[in-house]
């Protein structure tokens, strides 16, 4: 019954952890579809900005999606881990302003989110449209708030030894239950394959509770990370196509054959 509450205990984490970063990828694709699909050229946009202008915001915008949950990867991860791809992946991609600003910042997640946030403030959208957008935003920021829970608030190091300890007595013990049981073997020598065989599979139940705890050392981040910016740079690229067939209909229109 220890080993079972353990194991959901530690599943609970996993799936938690799973949760938040399904709700992020799918948030970021969110704010990415609305600013794209809300920005296609028209009359308005035009006494705002130029067409390059705008393309400029819209591929800044990806790229500040995409630090939103690298800069979450590498805050759950240790520095000796992440620290120096971390860097070369930033200031590779961003601005060396953002860049720098984001690497020196003592919250990364949360600088990358304030950047975002100014990306979307440079568009040329409504009020009721940055709205919708911080709804997305809201949510991203409550993602890294249950993460940073889940990574600064481990399950309690007792628990974890006090069932490995309880484990390790119970499977000591048990050859002296099967020894009667096994007396129609030779000299009881069928309780030595089935003692190794149980424990075989409780020590395997508690690894696997183990590496469930840890959430973030087994889901993989920077796959997810990828997948992001790939789908932000994806929508962006569709904006300008859907910019050029707007601006042939135009033409079309004015100069008809």
């Amino acid at each position: 019954l220890l080993l079972v509450f353990r194991t959901n205990t530690s599943y609970f984490r996993w799936n938690e952890a799973r949760s938040a970063w399904g709700r992020t990828i799918n948030h970021s694709r969110n704010i990415m579809r609305q600013a794209s699909s809300w920005t296609i050229r028209d009359e308005k946009i035009n006494q705002v900005m130029s067409d390059q202008e705008l393309d400029d915001l819209l591929q800044e915008l990806a790229l500040n999606i995409w630090s939103v949950p690298r800069s979450m990867t590498r805050h759950l991860l240790s520095a000796g881990e992440d620290e120096v791809a971390f860097q070369e992946q930033v200031r590779e991609r961003l601005c060396e302003e953002n860049a720098e600003a984001l690497i020196a910042a003592r919250h990364r997640p949360q600088r990358a989110l304030y950047q975002l946030s100014r990306s979307v403030r440079k568009l040329p959208l409504d009020f009721r449209q940055r709205m919708q957008i911080d709804e997305s935003l809201t949510v991203l920021i409550d993602m890294i708030g249950t993460c940073e829970r889940l990574f600064s608030a481990p399950i309690p190091l007792f628990y974890t030894r006090h069932t490995a300890r309880f484990l390790s007595t119970w499977l000591l013990l048990l050859p002296f239950a099967l020894y009667e049981p096994f007396d129609a073997t030779w000299n009881h020598l069928g309780m030595i394959p089935a003692s190794a065989v149980i424990s075989f599979f409780f020590f395997g139940i508690e690894e696997l509770a183990i590496q469930l705890e840890e959430p973030f050392s087994i889901l993989p981040m920077a796959q997810m990370t990828e997948g992001i910016g790939l789908s932000a740079q994806e929508m962006a690229d569709w904006h300008q196509e859907e910019k050029e067939t707007v601006l042939f209909r135009q033409y079309k229109k004015e100069y008809p054959l």
